[in-house]
């Protein structure tokens, strides 16, 4: 058989990158289809990556630790272990899948290295402003694309713009559905079965995902691989989230994000909401009931108390002042039970998931959409949610700090029933991943 290539695999919607933990299997080793080749971490979870072919584990082209992008070169399988193999001729061949960023070639210069530190601007009134350090071959590259180096979050040393940051943005470019002229949201689609591997060939009920406050879809990273075994996803990133369009404004009305989802939503589908996500979900059920099959609320408000409100405003403040590394540390306490805190591998594995998110949803974003959660604060009451006829779970985190309302909106859907996840927070996607996914795919059936 020819040299098989084993590469960073793509295993939902926002992945871009993966980190290798381990390689269970010593090069030399005969590798059987179906047998853990690779244990991978992406930005919340470990993975363990299971051979598609069979063969000799013949050399390894990254190393344990290493981060890298998807369908970047990894490892390469022959048939037997004394065949003739040139692992650097094989490299310059390589072609990562389609779709894929894929990875530098070796030798070329990694835009990864440190860079001199970038020149400020004269300082104004207001203070100085560092100008965003970018990669040279990045810079070219923005300039061919036509894309906006400003609106791109570097992920280089201190926050250096590279090519693959470049190629990443445009590609999330490409998935902008227009919600009213002038503004374009970022909406990820993966197939039924597809695992993570694109877009849908078939038609099939859809499932639609609503992230909460300061997060992008990355927040359902845990559920997406289970609902694409029998769904279609649509994972819809709001105003100022990741690629979604962020005009100026002062408030990002709740309203308006309903009819935001209701212009890429034409079909009736399982909507599913956290957070300020459950709010969307709501006004959309009210709105447009014969687009909601099933509702699901997770860690849902009515009001927002003090503790929320005093939160917002944190967040904000922070997200304002500090790195996001910083920002995902001041998170986590206010998110998450005791029981995930406690696992030091977990805690950090999810600090650094959270860091990424951050990234992706600028300050430019969080302001407006922290005061359009206040607005809507209050708007609907129970007599408004007696109204809603979509099959509806509400779930709640047992140790969630921010949003006390799961029993009073649950008692005022008719049917609605109503799942308190013991010992879990208000990041219940992540915090009770497991136990969200069994009521998730009870409720849909």
């Amino acid at each position: 058989m020819e040299p098989v290539a084993v590469s960073m695999p793509r295993l939902g919607m926002t992945m871009e990158e993966g980190t290798i933990v381990d390689w269970p299997l010593s090069v030399g080793a005969r590798v059987r289809k179906g047998e853990i080749i690779l244990v991978i971490e992406t930005e919340k979870a470990e993975t363990e990556i299971e051979a598609t072919d069979e063969g000799i584990l013949r050399h390894l082209f990254a190393e344990t630790g290493e981060t890298l992008p998807c369908g970047a070169l990894l490892a390469v399988l022959t048939e037997t272990a004394e065949e003739a193999f040139d692992p650097v001729a094989f490299r310059d061949a390589y072609v990562p899948p389609p779709g894929m960023v894929g990875e530098e070639k070796p030798g070329a210069g990694r835009e990864d290295a440190p860079a001199p530190r970038a020149p400020e601007s004269p300082r104004s009134k207001e203070g100085s402003v560092a100008r965003k350090p970018v990669a040279p071959a990045a810079r070219a590259l923005s300039r061919k694309l036509g894309v906006d180096l400003d609106a791109i979050v570097g992920s280089g040393p201190k926050g250096r713009i590279t090519t693959p940051d470049v190629e990443a943005f445009a590609a999330r470019r490409e998935r902008l559905v227009p919600v009213e002229p002038g503004v374009g949201l970022e909406v990820l689609r993966e197939a039924v079965g597809s695992g993570g591997a694109g877009p849908s060939p078939e038609k099939s009920e859809s499932v639609v995902l609503l992230p909460g406050f300061g997060t992008d879809v990355s927040s359902f990273a845990f559920q997406t691989p289970a609902l694409t075994e029998r769904f279609e996803v649509l994972g819809i990133n709001p105003r100022g989230v990741a690629g979604s369009d962020a005009p100026q404004a002062a408030v990002y009305d709740v309203v308006r994000a309903a009819e935001d989802v209701a212009e890429i939503v034409d079909e009736a589908a399982h909507v599913v909401g956290a957070s300020l996500g459950a709010a969307v979900g709501i006004e959309f059920a009210l709105r447009h009931p014969e687009r909601v099959r099933t509702l699901t609320l997770m860690t849902p408000f009515l009001r927002a108390g003090a503790r929320l409100r005093a939160f917002l405003a944190a967040w904000t403040r922070v997200a304002s002042e500090a790195e996001p590394e910083t920002v995902a540390t001041f998170l986590l306490p206010w998110l998450f039970g005791e029981a995930l805190l406690d696992d030091e591998a977990a805690r950090s594995r999810v600090q650094r998931g959270l860091a990424q998110s951050v990234k992706r949803v600028g300050r430019a974003g969080l302001e407006p959409s922290a005061a359009g959660l206040l607005a809507w604060s209050g708007s609907r009451s129970s007599q408004d949610l007696g109204s809603i006829r979509a099959p509806t779970l509400v779930l709640a985190g047992g140790a969630d700090l921010l949003t006390p309302d799961a029993a009073e909106i649950a008692a005022a859907i008719p049917g609605a029933t109503l799942e308190v996840i013991e010992g879990c927070g208000h990041g219940l996607s992540i915090d009770a991943a497991a136990s969200v996914n069994r009521l998730l795919g009870e409720h849909l059936a």
